[in-house]
């Protein structure tokens, strides 16, 4: 996915569709947008029209279903991209930056500490991969991030998938801190902010059950 082609998709809805609306990147597409380019077959993202209803969706769909007919890019949407997952993606659309205007399309990237959200929970080596980039680039500060990861886990219910994002953050900033944050980074104290806004207990695991608990 190139921004060229993120943008041919969006320049082809906006003729497609011809009422109010909003769209936040995420994903590979949102990487793509900061340079961060690697091979993705879709656009994800999250879509607000300006009206409501079913007979509004029936026509965002059929517009987006054309779109992909035009330009061969699948796109993968949610009114709330924060169902995709178990892990809460909190207060995402308040946390969006503008990228273009196609018509009255309006394209907006999630912030990369929020994008990052979706990227811990899903831990594939692609995501890993998008991380370094991502966090590389955009020189997100690591506290500020372990704490937000850590805000999320706490205000996400109680699931398997809370413990397995656990040690996502943790092997995440063990195996790559230093890469991103450069050779000074101590791992430690960044954890110790994830676990605070977590709240929940640091150090090993004796159980799931112990981090389910942490659930607020």
């Amino acid at each position: 996915m190139t921004p060229q082609e993120i943008d041919r998709f969006f320049r082809t809805l906006s003729r497609q569709w011809d009422g109010p609306l909003k769209v936040i990147l995420t994903g590979a597409a949102a990487g793509a947008v900061w340079g961060c380019v690697r091979p993705s077959v879709d656009i994800d993202f999250a879509v607000e029209p300006a009206g409501k209803g079913e007979r509004v969706w029936r026509g965002i769909e059929e517009a987006l279903r054309r779109t992909t007919a035009l330009t061969g890019i699948p796109a993968n949407y949610a009114q709330d991209i924060d169902r995709w997952g178990q892990i809460s993606l909190l207060d995402y659309k308040r946390h969006a930056s503008v990228y273009k205007r196609f018509g009255s399309v309006r394209v907006y990237t999630l912030e990369p500490a929020y994008w990052s959200i979706g990227k811990v929970t899903r831990y594939l080596d692609p995501d890993i991969e998008d991380l370094v980039a991502a966090l590389s680039r955009r020189k997100v500060p690591a506290r500020r991030l372990a704490g937000l990861w850590g805000e999320a886990l706490r205000k996400s219910p109680p699931s398997a998938e809370r413990f397995q994002f656990r040690r996502h953050v943790e092997d995440f900033l063990r195996a790559y801190g230093r890469k991103i944050w450069g050779a000074a980074f101590d791992p430690q104290p960044v954890l110790k902010e994830f676990y605070r806004r977590a709240g929940i207990e640091e150090g090993p695991l004796s159980s799931k059950s112990r981090l389910l608990r942490g659930a607020t």
